[in-house]
């Protein structure tokens, strides 16, 4: 194919005069320089370090450029980075120079970055697994108390910096309420990390029981008959007095008995020959039931 330099004339010309009027322009225009707060970007940080505390989240740059550029510059089109991939554990000093600035549009110069040295401190990450603690806010209603209080998972797997894992004895739920509450509540609830750093590598919530039951009452049983045990062959025995008073504590259910006695007193006569014996009075309750006094404490027993 021939080429012919005069081919399309008409769309050369034209595009050699807008390049030239494109370029007066520029060239016209005034150089201006300008100081935005740019975002900070922290690039290639190592897996095995963590940092500490909050770096700023922007940084002064001074750029130039002509005034129309400028003019339509945001911050977000202005970001300074800087490179941890070859960072070590300690207290570290990293330069911030032009070069280390991003910026979009095209004619634009970094002219100057404050400040000029970023301090960073840098700590090896640890993992570590904590126990959870639940935290429970009011009392239940009167004549309820809280028995147990359980939580699952019993613990958590939580990763950071190591100064601040080393230091953590546990995490926390946020608060569960059993104000006027009369019956047992199972709920979820979130896991709260106070420090900074920390986050938590296995479950983020929890499922908190808390065991209500009657509160316990403090009850005199009169007339409790004291029975024998045990009494010798070809013997008989007599026991004064007949019946003591017992001082019990428990749920109030457990002295109902539903039929039966809720405590037995009885002397145990194994071994003992006719005559007179004082013998203290032992007494069987209910499983939650607690005998707190015996009235009297020890009978007399005579075998004849």
């Amino acid at each position: 194919m021939v080429y012919h330099p005069f081919r399309h004339l008409g769309l050369k010309v034209l595009s050699v005069a807008i390049a030239v009027l494109l370029w007066l322009a520029v060239a016209g225009e005034q150089v201006v320089e300008r100081s935005l707060l740019a975002p900070l970007e922290l690039q290639g940080k190592p897996e095995r370090l963590e940092l500490i505390g909050l770096p700023p989240a922007t940084v002064d740059v001074r750029v130039r450029g002509p005034s129309s550029i400028l003019g339509r510059l945001a911050a977000t089109d202005v970001v300074a980075v800087i490179d941890l991939s070859t960072a070590k554990p300690g207290h570290k000093y990293f330069p911030l120079s032009p070069d280390q600035i991003r910026v979009a549009p095209f004619g634009v110069e970094v002219t100057q970055v404050s400040p000029a040295t970023l301090a960073l401190d840098l700590e090896n990450s640890e993992t570590r697994v904590v126990p959870v603690v639940p935290t429970v806010e009011g009392r239940p209603a009167e004549g309820f108390l809280v028995d147990q209080v359980t939580v699952e998972p019993a613990a958590v797997q939580v990763a950071g910096p190591e100064t601040a894992v080393r230091a953590l004895r546990h995490v926390q739920t946020e608060p569960i309420s059993i104000a006027g509450l009369s019956r047992s509540l199972k709920e979820s609830a979130s896991i709260g990390l106070q420090a900074p750093g920390l986050q938590l590598k296995s479950a983020r919530s929890a499922v908190v029981t808390v065991a209500i039951v009657p509160a316990p009452v403090e009850q005199v049983l009169s007339n409790v008959p004291v029975r024998m045990r045990n009494v010798p062959s070809r013997l008989s025995a007599a026991v004064s007095p007949l019946a003591v008073r017992v001082v019990a504590r428990g749920p109030k259910a457990a002295f109902d008995g539903g039929g039966t006695e809720p405590v037995s007193a009885f002397v145990d006569l194994a071994g003992l020959g006719a005559g007179r014996h004082t013998l203290r009075v032992s007494v069987e309750a209910a499983q939650t039931l607690q005998v707190l006094r015996i009235e009297p404490a020890a009978v007399r027993v005579t075998l004849r």
